[in-house]
């Protein structure tokens, strides 16, 4: 098997983050406050990939949607990153997501890569250039460097974390039915 790199580990990386993203979120706002909860959260999350980043025109503005998308986002990523805990290495997952998620800087982001990591058992993090700039990213997960064999396994995860969703949804329907 070939060793972690960049791109493995942006590989099993990228995966665990976007289920957060969009679906997870969606469905829970859609849950708590019906069809204008998703409104809301996909205007926030829209705003927020046309204007969070901080730039001299929209820095007020980006601020704005960065935070109210942050907000939204806060339950349901923690929801994400629990689905991987209990569908992979728990109690590593639980403790990656603890003592690492603090260290990365999205407040959302850093539990469900942190939980996914420790829920694989592999290591992700470290050099990564973004813009053309490289930056040190703290290293989340336990275990050794992601390579090859954990992209497979990260997709796996996330396929049996939007499947578990799924069942709760619909046994959620049909108990309220």
């Amino acid at each position: 098997m070939r060793r972690g790199g960049g791109s493995v580990t942006w590989s099993v990386a990228r995966p665990a983050n976007w289920t957060n993203l969009p679906w997870p979120a969606a469905l829970f706002w859609f849950v708590v406050a019906g069809a204008p909860g998703v409104v809301l959260y996909r205007l926030s999350n829209t705003l927020d990939a046309m204007w969070g980043y901080r730039n001299d025109r929209f820095e007020r503005f980006g601020w704005c949607a960065a935070r109210i998308d942050d907000g939204l986002n806060y339950i349901p990523a923690r929801l994400v990153a629990l689905t991987y805990a209990l569908l992979g290495k728990t109690r590593l997952a639980l403790a990656c997501w603890r003592k690492q998620a603090p260290l990365w800087d999205s407040p959302n982001a850093g539990p469900v890569m942190a939980a996914g990591a420790g829920a694989l058992g592999v290591e992700l993090g470290g050099p990564a250039v973004y813009h053309g700039e490289l930056h040190e990213r703290p290293r989340l997960g336990e275990g050794p460097m992601a390579d090859a064999d954990a992209i497979e396994r990260g997709w796996s995860l996330v396929q049996r974390g939007v499947w578990l969703w799924v069942l709760l949804i619909c046994v959620g329907a049909y108990l309220n039915a």
